[in-house]
């Protein structure tokens, strides 16, 4: 039996010892705070402005709005208003283009898009945001939370044109917070709160804290209704408490905030 030299064995046993992994430095938040959270709203629905504005003022929320250019034209008064209160509107697109397989969205359907046709109604539909609301949006939300076009061999990611334009592409049913030191801005993770109470959230409300992470929650409609599509107002002002106690060390603030933060410190 040969013996292996003293440091040839140090060598060997060094190599098999289990790793300690060194954990990450926290991600510097403003002011000291453990977390960022931001709400989001998509389609610029109507509840939106009527039993939304009211709550997002007594609750002291600022929040991003996606908005489709014409569900919102009837409204400019009101969209123009939740713009100067300092809530963030964002571009979710011309035509809200997804898959065909929704019925819907047959004369519209991703499938049948080109990057060329996406990116001319990226543009306009931006235009059209600004002249609405007076704002020119930074941040898109991807409708259906889809990120392509074409269909089969020719089927092609569109976030690269995301990329080349916002700061910020929202992605929608994500089932994790962000993590603020790797995430892809282009592809922002986003966990519904439509239909939720804040005691189902706050496991990942908590988590976000202790992680250090950046949580970003999406909705739809806003009311007191029991449905699918609907963000409760009584959810809300629940979230809002449980966010402002300073222990908790939450920084709540819009997507296009919190992206801003977490470019410029990466």
């Amino acid at each position: 039996m040969r013996l292996l030299p003293l440091a040839a064995l140090g060598v060997l046993l060094l190599a098999s010892a289990p790793r300690t992994q060194v954990p990450a430095s926290p991600f510097p938040w403003p002011n000291g705070k453990r977390a960022a959270i931001s709400l989001s709203f998509d389609d610029g629905r109507p509840t939106q402005m009527d039993a939304g504005l009211p709550v997002l003022a007594e609750t002291g929320l600022k929040v991003t709005f996606y908005v489709v250019p014409s569900a919102i034209e009837k409204r400019q008064t009101a969209w123009r208003a939740a713009a100067q209160a300092g809530h963030e509107i964002g571009n979710h697109s011309l035509m809200h283009p997804c898959t065909g397989n929704f019925a819907w969205s047959r004369q519209k359907a991703l499938e049948d898009y080109t990057l060329a046709r996406m990116d001319a109604e990226l543009e306009q539909a931006g235009l059209e945001i600004k002249r609405i609301t007076g704002v020119l949006p930074t941040t898109f939300a991807y409708p259906c939370g889809q990120t392509f076009v074409g269909r089969g061999p020719t089927t092609t990611s569109y976030v690269p044109l995301i990329g080349k334009r916002f700061l910020v592409g929202r992605l929608w049913m994500g089932e994790v917070a962000n993590d603020p030191s790797f995430v892809d801005l282009s592809q922002v993770h986003a966990v519904p709160m439509d239909d939720r109470e804040l005691a189902a959230l706050k496991p990942m409300l908590d988590s976000a804290a202790g992680q250090g992470r950046w949580l970003v929650l999406a909705g739809h409609d806003i009311g007191t209704q029991v449905e699918p599509y609907t963000t409760r107002v009584t959810f809300l002002r629940a979230l809002a408490e449980y966010l402002s106690v300073p222990e908790r060390g939450f920084w709540v603030a819009p997507v296009g905030t919190v992206a801003d933060w977490v470019a410029k410190q990466r």
